[in-house]
């Protein structure tokens, strides 16, 4: 017996040396990674940019090690306009060359890639465009170029923008399940899916002022590019011409060329002097990006505030994917960047569809406070609506893109009701003590008095005049002009600088200037903020969250498009607080 526990602890002791050994090693390994990741890239002389137009596309590069090893990260815009700009100016690079592809943008993201091309193309450089297929916004930013080729059996997928909405009701009345909601604004629509059976006549016409606007947008730009008139452009869309043959698109001066990739190829290198047996030396977006060395001059912060706005961060997990701002990390982040004296000046790139009013409210308060010792300029992206601009609101002065959502002033707040499922069908029964009459308040298996839905509408309502005094006090604005604005009504960013409720139209390259202008900076450089998590805690977070988010990938491809749906009706029910967010779920093709 004796000899048994020797051998027990001996193996124990070898299991957490072996354990604490692996651990230092993985450690080291990756920290080896991320530091040849961090490593500047070389340029070789007449090398061409190549920028995929493939994937999905964010603000702001992953600071998470679980995503860098899972190869969750995707390209961002960031690094793309920074490669532009670079492209402009390095005389090692002599072209950009568009590969087309399935790219999945938010409209305000390519109207930034497509302004930054445009600003290229005053250095004279060539900038060709080659896709085996385009789709309409991969083709309007290949509307820029000097010329488009395409695959001799490829298609341009022309035929405007198009949007679904999906509704609950039905099924949730078959299965017993009932949703209160209480709300403030005609025009707040999240609710919808869970209490209509169709769109309400509010829902569809902002909607419809955004999809159309923005296709508006792109025909009339890729008109002028492409010296075909509006007219014909929708006729073409009307068509749905992408299945027609693909001669066709040449012919409808929509194309320059029909090119095999190897005689794109010979195309590029013939642009280059090479020879046919010449490689092409090409460099990268994060690449060229990563050549850039801005030290120089004051320094500008850029805070990227990307995601749905949340009380506290969750493990990545089958329930929970995607970026996120946390109301407390975001407030204490922006702290100290106020306390931080080599910060001159703050922007804020907002691309939120809201969420959480609570912690919507702890993020404006902390930028009201860095206002007072710093200038603070709001970029705003895809989307800034709801609580995106609940936090916008204090901000010394705001830049949107012509196509950015935003508005959507409105609160709202759900609970669900159980009781028909529970107890009509599967016979669960609940019997309640309680102290006072609302001891049980909120409890999913009993259906609320009038008197309590009485005491949430009150609560609903308290939080939209809130919101509404934070937008009349950034925006100077009376109370009676900001109902005006509210009650949940979407905005284009075109139509909010009408209505003041931003100041400029342009991408992040105007909010920085700007931020210069207001510090009173000659000189400066930017920043990207937040930085990655300390190590260690991000080997934690990697070890304790990947089976979460295998099982989330996993769902994802299972799911399809209704992975949205799936996700909306998962944050319904788990919702504990009041919700200033976005009011719709809109799915655009």
């Amino acid at each position: 017996m004796k000899d048994f526990f020797k051998m027990t602890g001996a193996t124990i002791v070898g299991l957490f040396v072996f354990s604490i050994v692996a651990f230092l090693i993985a450690m080291m390994t990756l920290s080896g990674m991320m530091a040849a990741s961090e490593a500047t890239a070389s340029v070789q002389k007449n090398s061409v940019l190549v920028l995929k137009l493939d994937g999905s596309l964010s603000d702001h590069g992953s600071t998470s090690l679980r995503d860098e090893l899972q190869g969750n990260t995707s390209q961002t815009l960031e690094d793309m306009l920074t490669a532009i700009k670079q492209a402009k100016t390095n005389d090692k690079v002599a072209g950009i060359y568009l590969e087309g592809g399935g790219f999945y943008a938010d409209p305000a993201q390519v109207e930034e890639i497509y302004d930054a091309l445009q600003d290229y193309k005053k250095s004279g450089k060539w900038l060709v465009a080659y896709a085996d297929s385009y789709n309409a916004f991969t083709y309007y930013l290949a509307s820029a170029a000097d010329k488009i080729y395409l695959n001799p059996q490829g298609a341009v997928d022309w035929h405007g923008l198009g949007g679904k909405m999906e509704y609950f009701k039905p099924l949730l009345d078959k299965i017993g399940i009932k949703f209160n909601v209480f709300k403030c604004g005609k025009y707040k629509s999240a609710t919808e899916p869970l209490v209509n059976e169709h769109m309400s006549d509010e829902a569809r016409a902002q909607t419809t002022r955004f999809i159309q606007g923005t296709w508006d947008k792109m025909v009339t730009t890729v008109s002028k590019n492409r010296k075909i008139s509006v007219d014909t452009l929708n006729a073409y869309a009307d068509r749905y011409i992408g299945v027609e043959e693909t001669k066709n698109f040449q012919k409808y001066h929509l194309v320059d060329g029909l090119l095999y990739a190897d005689e794109m190829k010979a195309n590029i290198k013939k642009r280059l002097g090479l020879d046919k047996d010449d490689m092409i030396p090409q460099v990268s977006a994060s690449d060229l990006a990563s050549t850039v060395k801005e030290d120089e001059g004051e320094e500008i912060a850029v805070y990227y505030a990307e995601g749905e706005i949340v009380d506290e961060a969750s493990p990545q997990s089958v329930f929970n994917s995607g970026s996120m701002i946390v109301g407390k990390v975001m407030a204490d982040d922006l702290n100290g960047l106020a306390d931080d004296d080599d910060v001159k000046a703050v922007v804020i790139r907002v691309n939120s569809p809201g969420g959480s009013a609570y912690a919507s409210e702890q993020i404006w308060h902390a930028i009201k406070e860095l206002r007072k010792r710093k200038p603070v300029v709001v970029s705003m992206g895809g989307y800034a609506a709801s609580g995106g601009y609940y936090i916008s609101a204090p901000a010394d002065y705001i830049v949107a893109e012509p196509t950015t959502l935003t508005g959507s002033i409105g609160i709202y707040g759900v609970s669900i009701d159980r009781s028909k499922l529970l107890t009509g069908k599967l016979g669960i029964n609940a019997d309640y003590v309680q102290t006072n009459r609302n001891s049980t308040m909120g409890d999913d298996m009993a259906p609320m008095t009038t008197e309590q839905q009485s005491l949430m509408q009150a609560s609903v309502n308290h939080g939209y005049r809130l919101f509404k005094s934070r937008v009349a006090d950034g925006r100077a604005m009376t109370m009676d002009r900001v109902e005006q604005l509210a009650q949940g009504h979407v905005y284009l960013g075109m139509d909010a600088k009408k209505l003041k409720l931003v100041d400029a139209l342009g991408g992040l390259d105007v909010a920085v200037a700007k931020a210069a202008k207001l510090a009173s900076l000659s000189e400066w450089h930017t920043a990207s903020y937040p930085g990655a998590e300390d190590m260690f805690d991000q080997m934690l977070d990697l070890f304790s969250s990947s089976t979460g988010s295998y099982l989330d990938g996993q769902l994802r491809a299972v799911l399809g498009d209704d992975y949205g749906a799936y996700m909306m009706m998962r944050r319904a029910t788990s919702m504990s607080r009041l919700q200033a967010r976005l009011p719709y779920e809109l799915i655009i093709k």
